[in-house]
């Protein structure tokens, strides 16, 4: 239904090479319109369809979603959103979890960060912010900076790090957006091709793949704790390569894949989120009483 009812309000703003968005049932757009031709075109539009009703707000500054979005002299500035009375909780260090998990942490909070901010300024600033909530969350220093150096290496664009070089950022800025836009259309590609019916060959053809891929690979899980275990991939692997990986061995080509579990929380071990399958599956045997 929206879709429908949003068409003219998005042919409007691209016939003035303005900005639209919608997520669900929030919508940003830009204007550079009289504040009484804006709140015009929403009345209009407000009374389209009984169903949908529009409350909206006109400033210079909003927050939509996860983005905070100013006008500054005409020129849109956004950066990264929070609520005031959000604490800076993310993954405490001292948990128990893989520590590739908390270096992710890192990287994406920064990958965040560079997509969101559109300038170097203000992506230095919430660098800062993402510093201060590893530290309250006991990251230690090194594993930080390492993780830091690691990203922006990893990039290509340790000049943002090192230099603060605005001109290598927008660039970088740039390009996270541009992935964002070719992801989503290739999810929606994806989704048309699975709407087609394949035929028989290529499903079998790709039963065959799968089963082979499976073949080539050795799955193993093992649930992570801090302390021995820390170093059970690297030790296993050392084991692995030494022992079953030699001349002429048949495991040579096979992949070695090794998970991590983490230890139940006491969210996992006293929350019921849902009765068991067993009882789901169980019927109701109670026989039914008539009256007459």
């Amino acid at each position: 239904m929206l879709i429908e009812w949003e068409q003219s309000l998005i042919r409007h703003q691209q016939s003035r090479n303005e900005l639209y968005g919608r997520y669900i049932d929030d919508i940003f757009m830009t204007s550079n319109e009289s504040i009484n031709q804006i709140k015009e075109l929403l009345d209009h539009e407000d009374r389209k369809d009984t169903n949908i009703r529009i409350n909206y707000n006109i400033h210079d500054s909003i927050e939509f979603l996860d983005v905070f979005i100013e006008n500054i002299q005409g020129k849109l500035r956004t950066s990264v959103f929070r609520k005031p009375a959000a604490e800076p909780y993310i993954l405490p260090y001292t948990s128990d979890h893989p520590r590739h998990i908390h270096s992710n942490t890192i990287y994406t909070a920064l990958l965040r960060a560079i997509r969101l901010c559109s300038d170097l300024e203000t992506f230095n600033q919430e660098r800062l912010n993402i510093e201060i909530a590893l530290l309250l969350n006991t990251y230690p220093p090194k594993f930080i900076k390492h993780h830091f150096q690691q990203f922006f290496k990893k990039n290509n664009v340790t000049s943002i790090y090192k230099d603060l070089d605005e001109e290598t950022y927008q660039q970088f800025h740039a390009i996270l957006l541009n992935e964002c836009q070719i992801t989503d259309q290739s999810s929606e590609h994806a989704q048309q091709e699975q709407q087609q019916q394949p035929s028989k060959n290529q499903i079998d053809q790709k039963d065959t793949r799968k089963s082979e891929q499976k073949e080539r690979q050795l799955i193993i899980h093992y649930t992570y704790e801090s302390g021995p275990l820390k170093a059970f991939n690297r030790d296993f692997r050392t084991i692995w390569n030494k022992h079953f990986c030699y001349a002429n061995s048949a495991l040579n080509n096979v992949r070695v894949i090794l998970g991590t579990r983490a230890n139940k929380t006491l969210d996992h071990l006293l929350v019921k989120k849902k009765p068991s399958r067993t009882i789901l599956m169980l019927k109701d045997d109670i026989p039914q009483s008539t009256t007459t």
